[in-house]
């Protein structure tokens, strides 16, 4: 904006006069409660071990390589067990995220003042508690094993895939709807032939985006006892057999490696 100078001619700036000072009382006041937040970050922090760190992490490589080939004959189950777990997760939070997804949105739902909170409450629910909290939970009411593992991951999934497909069904094209509802069709007709077909290609996608990221929650529930490979990599870690544990991590680096081009082909062949 134009500023008249001294000597009548007008200088452009990006901000007033007012803006800048502004401007510089925000950036004052973000340094001031970074040095805050430093300060007792420094005063919680053991810096011997910091700077140890690098040597300590130098050892430890030295004793995990190379790794323990022999030892991935006792993997097959394990892995299998985590593959398990992801896709069965999946599979039962999809079931579940479907008709709440249909209650959430609020073109389909039954009730906006009732109904529709609910089901924003409990996407919100199962979203805002990590799977591993969850694993924990369960463990303590249905004791350790993979079925503990497979109930964390579809609870943890429903708010992710349930939102995602609310939002999808809040965007379809209501002329459609409309011309469905037209022909003297009921509810469910609408529903199966109108909002289904526009909402399957996200539908689709979302499943495979969450088995995605199931593959990879599910390899670490095994640390909390929730079976699957995790489970391997805790007893390895707690008699310090370091060559099990970096082939451990490098199954599991291919798994999940497999998986994202597994998911990558197929949301390609969707889209």
């Amino acid at each position: 904006m134009p500023v008249k100078h001294q000597n009548g001619t007008d200088i452009w700036r990006r901000r007033t006069t007012k803006q800048s000072v502004a401007h510089s009382a925000m950036w004052l006041t973000g340094l001031a409660i970074f040095a805050v937040c430093w300060q007792q970050i420094s005063n919680a922090t053991t810096w011997f071990f910091v700077w140890d760190a690098p040597r300590i992490a130098s050892d430890i490589w030295t004793r995990a390589t190379p790794p323990r080939w022999e030892y991935i004959s006792q993997l097959g189950r394990p892995i299998w067990d985590t593959l398990n777990i992801a896709t069965l997760g999946t599979l039962i939070s999809l079931c579940l995220a479907v008709p709440v997804a249909f209650l959430a949105a609020s073109n389909t739902t039954p009730s906006r003042l009732f109904i529709r909170p609910i089901a924003l409450l409990i996407i919100v629910a199962t979203r805002s508690i990590n799977s591993l909290i969850w694993a924990l939970l369960l463990i303590a009411i249905i004791g350790p094993g993979v079925f503990a593992g497979v109930v964390a991951i579809a609870i943890r999934s429903i708010g992710f895939c349930a939102k995602l497909l609310y939002e999808a069904i809040e965007e379809i094209d209501a002329v459609q709807v409309e011309a469905i509802t037209a022909t003297g069709a009921s509810r469910w007709q609408v529903m199966a032939y109108g909002i289904v077909p526009q909402i399957m290609p996200a539908f689709a996608g979302i499943a495979v985006f969450r088995w995605d990221i199931n593959i990879r929650e599910s390899t670490v529930l095994g640390l909390v006892g929730a079976g699957g490979i995790g489970l391997q990599l805790s007893s390895s870690l707690n008699v310090l057999a370091w060559p099990q544990v970096s082939l451990i991590l490098l199954v599991i680096l291919v798994a999940v490696v497999i998986s994202e081009w597994v998911s990558a082909k197929v949301r390609g062949a969707i889209i």
